[in-house]
């Protein structure tokens, strides 16, 4: 079963919570035990695993980004916007996809873990796709 999660990402560099609509899939799919595999399929954003609990967080993430991989002008690949190809870089850094395991029907995630969408060139229509697989 695959399901999509769509919305607009705010503009810029942000952390978008997607975690109750990864376990709305999950719920809605009956397995109740398996995997549950969450995919940017975008490439310039990502997927990660976080603390949800702090809404600072998501403010230190993108801030310590931005230090690591500045927008620049000087990027070899620069076929939209130095802002594009900065977030080829950080998506690479954070990776496409997170898989979760999933018992007795529910997403297994620490207490304060949150599954989060990483926009790295907003704003844009985005998606996530949410596989849900028994075993």
């Amino acid at each position: 079963m695959m399901t999509l999660i769509e919305f607009d990402s705010p503009a810029g560099e942000a952390l978008v919570d997607i975690s109750e609509q990864v376990r709305t899939a999950v719920a809605e799919s009956g397995v109740e035990a398996g995997i549950c595999v969450v995919i940017a399929p975008h490439t310039t954003a990502g997927v990660t695993l976080n603390s949800g609990l702090d809404p600072a967080t998501p403010a230190d993430l993108v801030s310590e980004f931005k230090r690591l991989v500045p927008k620049r002008v000087d990027f070899v690949h620069q076929y939209d916007t130095p802002a594009d190809a900065a977030g080829h870089i950080k998506a690479a850094l954070v990776g496409q996809s997170v898989t979760l395991a999933i018992d007795g029907g529910e997403l297994l995630l620490g207490w304060s873990q949150s599954v989060m969408f990483f926009e790295f060139d907003g704003p844009r229509k985005r998606q996530a796709q949410v596989k849900i697989i028994a075993g």
